[in-house]
């Protein structure tokens, strides 16, 4: 709990020692006076992306104004007094060193951290329910051991992020961008993803359940011992998306978009693909119940042995599709030769 006499104290100590008043402070920070005055009474506090610029212009860790941020600062992090008060803050003609946030360990419901920028800022071990994150730059962030429930990221800047050990339910991904992210060994249940970019993210170990990926890009996405069921991928782009040693269950790709993908060692049950497959392989997969209906399938290579539980209904097929077909003795009804 965030004590508010603490964090008013620790605010004026700061300002003082750079011999700034309330009213330079507040116009650093496009506020009244007044509310600085509130603060340091313990009165009322700053919201989270105030605490953000607060830390900026007084040159500390954002962690010093409360050990519930896990401060580790000493007296020698604060900065050296103004020459007058009237005097404005030096330049030292170097970037700002950005705070070094530390949100681990925490209890946070309902909090709004949306809009915030350049959050590289680790939560690991968090509890996360109800918070919201809405067009925040959260790239590069590490997730490792968390809980998150009913959180929202649409809109937001989660490429090249690491989520791992953790556990995801009904959260929205609307749009995001979770480019290059890695997934590995975590739960991710009930979240929707429709319309965001998953291009390139590496998922292994983890379990995907009852998702919405509604006109995602996979593109060269790779999935690893990973488990996907009952996960709608309706007008998903599949181009260039690796399955090994994975299962791929009672799966909607209505309409998806499938070029040079790949299932190796991948077990496939309950699927309908339709539309255009082109340049895909198939290598030791176990198909139970899978159906190619309406689709038209072009040098796609099936490198399996048992093609008993597979089903074509109105299909096309170039040659050396339809050859490997036929070579592992699949049931070639409903298949048509292409012509060229």
């Amino acid at each position: 709990m965030l004590n508010t006499k603490m964090i008013g104290s620790r605010i004026a100590g700061v300002r003082k020692k750079m011999n700034m008043s309330q009213t330079q402070l507040a116009q650093r920070l496009f506020i009244s006076p007044q509310a600085v005055g509130k603060w340091e009474r313990g009165e009322s506090m700053p919201d989270i992306t105030t605490f953000n610029r607060l830390a900026e212009i007084l040159n500390v860790d954002l962690n010093h104004f409360s050990d519930s941020f896990r401060s580790e600062v000493t007296e020698e992090t604060i900065p050296e007094p103004l020459a007058k008060p009237s005097d404005e803050l030096p330049s030292s003609g170097k970037q700002e060193k950005k705070p070094a946030w530390d949100m681990s360990y925490g209890n946070w419901v309902d909090a709004d951290f949306s809009g915030l920028k350049n959050l590289n800022e680790k939560f690991s071990s968090s509890n996360m329910q109800r918070c919201k994150f809405i067009g925040s730059d959260l790239s590069g962030l590490l997730l490792k051991s968390n809980n998150l429930d009913g959180c929202d990221f649409s809109g937001s800047d989660i490429s090249s992020s690491q989520i791992q050990t953790s556990s995801l339910d009904n959260n929205l991904f609307k749009e995001s961008s979770l480019k290059q992210a890695k997934f590995l060994r975590s739960h991710v249940r009930s979240c929707d993803f429709s319309g965001s970019d998953i291009s390139g993210s590496h998922i292994q170990s983890s379990h995907l359940g009852n998702n919405l990926f509604k006109g995602s890009s996979l593109k060269a996405a790779e999935f690893l011992k990973s488990h996907i069921k009952s996960c709608d991928f309706s007008g998903a782009d599949f181009s260039g998306v690796n399955f090994k040693s994975s299962a791929f269950q009672q799966n909607t790709v209505a309409n998806a978009v499938w070029n040079r993908s790949a299932f190796i060692d991948t077990q496939i049950d309950d699927i309908v693909f339709d539309g255009i497959l082109e340049d895909c392989y198939f290598e030791n997969c176990v198909f139970n119940w899978v159906k190619f209906q309406n689709a038209t399938l072009t040098n796609t290579f099936f490198k399996n042995n048992r093609f008993k539980r597979m089903k074509f209904t109105d299909c096309q097929a170039d040659r050396i599709t339809y050859e490997f077909l036929r070579s592992g003795k699949a049931d070639l009804t409903g298949i048509t030769l292409l012509t060229s």
